[in-house]
């Protein structure tokens, strides 16, 4: 049980505070209630870009890092589709420094052409390594834009194409910080050697003089449901032939999220999974293949890929996939398969709550999806999951109708 206290100062942050006097240590985790999802089509990736810019220095303080390592600390931050987290960790007694810092790049972050420009070509140059340039590299741009029509998850948290990053203009920076980076889209969980009193006063010292902001309310695109079976060929420069499949399913905050979770561990959870023994080790069909999901607050993708064994044709490959997911609609599972990938989802949950950092970042991501406390509760839901829920989910989730099909070719 993951304990914690909750209060929101007057400009409407959300702070919340997790005691753990074993750790010499305290972690300062700013949650962001902004992603991928919240850019304009025709202006996407500044939610990564921001990424970038809030660690290039504000008005007061030149460069962030400077004085965070002074103090013995050390920080990052990640970019989702669903939001934007920042982190530092260090010394417990220097936690004031880590609110100094936090709270400064909140309110007078440093817009300059020149900062702009650096982190712009960072981020250009990230783009082409990783998504243009490297094999592969447009698959996930492709299957969103294959899989969705009009919700915002079409692309990726990188943007949807280069150019909006090259064409982002000063205004256009400073508008999309003011509507998203205020105190009332915000969560704070401080974690560590830490006391509520301590983080009540330092919380009102450093954030309370900034302005709370306008709420910012998104109002998404439904994605309708899918009634036909998607499908594109791709052939490019690449190593091996390539399978992915796509198949929407639940909003994370759905009961059914948790059967959908266990249904791609029972298919490619490890070695001893279902797909990798029947389709990479008895009939060699792939050299490797994953089943997953993209865990997304609204609802996501299951997603399946798999390269293929040279020689083999895409026909059988498919085929034998389709054999896989059969067999789990037609017979489903045992009890004993089930209470492994079960204590196996439980072993996972408990390795990453070892982890102060991932705790802090655990309670504020659950608090942005409704309730801190969920994390404490989950459990539960797997273990609630039965056998007859795995099979009958099965059925609906992996409906031809539902799936979208990419065949990503060899051109050599």
């Amino acid at each position: 049980m993951i304990q914690f206290e909750r209060f929101i100062i007057q400009n409407g942050l959300k702070v919340l505070v997790h005691e753990d006097k074993s750790t010499p240590v305290a972690v300062l985790n700013v949650l962001y209630d902004v992603g991928a999802r919240d850019e304009h089509e025709d202006k996407t990736g500044f939610a990564h870009l921001f990424e970038h810019l809030m660690f290039g220095g504000s008005v007061n303080i030149p460069v962030y890092d400077e004085p965070l390592q002074l103090a013995g600390g050390e920080n990052n931050a990640f970019t989702t589709n669903d939001l934007t987290n920042y982190y530092c960790q260090l010394p417990a007694e220097n936690l004031e420094t880590a609110f100094w810092l936090e709270s400064d790049r909140m309110l007078s972050l440093s817009f300059s052409k020149k900062s702009l420009e650096v982190q712009r070509k960072v981020v250009c140059e990230e783009f082409k390594e990783h998504y243009i340039n490297k094999p592969y590299g447009d698959v996930w741009h492709q299957l969103r834009a294959l899989a969705y029509t009009v919700h915002p998850y079409r692309w990726m948290t990188i943007g949807k194409e280069l150019e909006h990053i090259e064409q982002a203009s000063l205004n256009d920076v400073k508008a999309f910080f003011h509507k998203h980076y205020t105190p009332t889209n915000a969560i704070l969980v401080v974690a560590g050697n830490v006391n509520l009193q301590q983080v009540k006063d330092l919380a009102e010292k450093w954030f309370g003089p900034i302005p709370g902001g306008e709420k910012y309310h998104r109002n998404l695109p439904i994605e309708p449901p899918q009634t036909a079976p998607r499908f594109k060929e791709i052939k490019a420069d690449v190593p091996l032939d390539a399978l992915y499949k796509a198949w929407h399913m639940y909003a994370r905050t759905d009961d059914r999220y948790y059967i959908a979770d266990l249904i791609s561990d029972i298919l490619s959870g490890g070695g001893s999974s279902r797909l990798f023994q029947s389709l990479v080790k008895e009939q060699q069909l792939f050299s490797s293949i994953d089943c997953s999901h993209f865990g997304s607050t609204e609802a996501g993708l299951m997603v399946l890929e798999g390269k293929l064994v040279k020689g083999v044709s895409m026909q059988q490959a498919e085929a034998a996939v389709e054999a896989e997911i059969l067999k789990l609609q037609e017979h489903g599972i045992s009890e004993t398969e089930l209470e492994k990938v079960k204590n196996k989802t439980e072993s996972a949950m408990a390795f990453e709550d070892m982890s102060l950092m991932n705790r802090a970042a655990s309670i504020a991501m659950y608090e942005l999806l409704g309730d801190a406390n969920m994390m404490n509760t989950e459990l539960e839901k797997y273990h609630a999951v039965t056998a007859k829920d795995i099979q009958e989910e099965s059925k609906i989730i992996f409906d031809k109708n539902n799936c979208s099909t990419l065949h990503y070719l060899c051109v050599n």
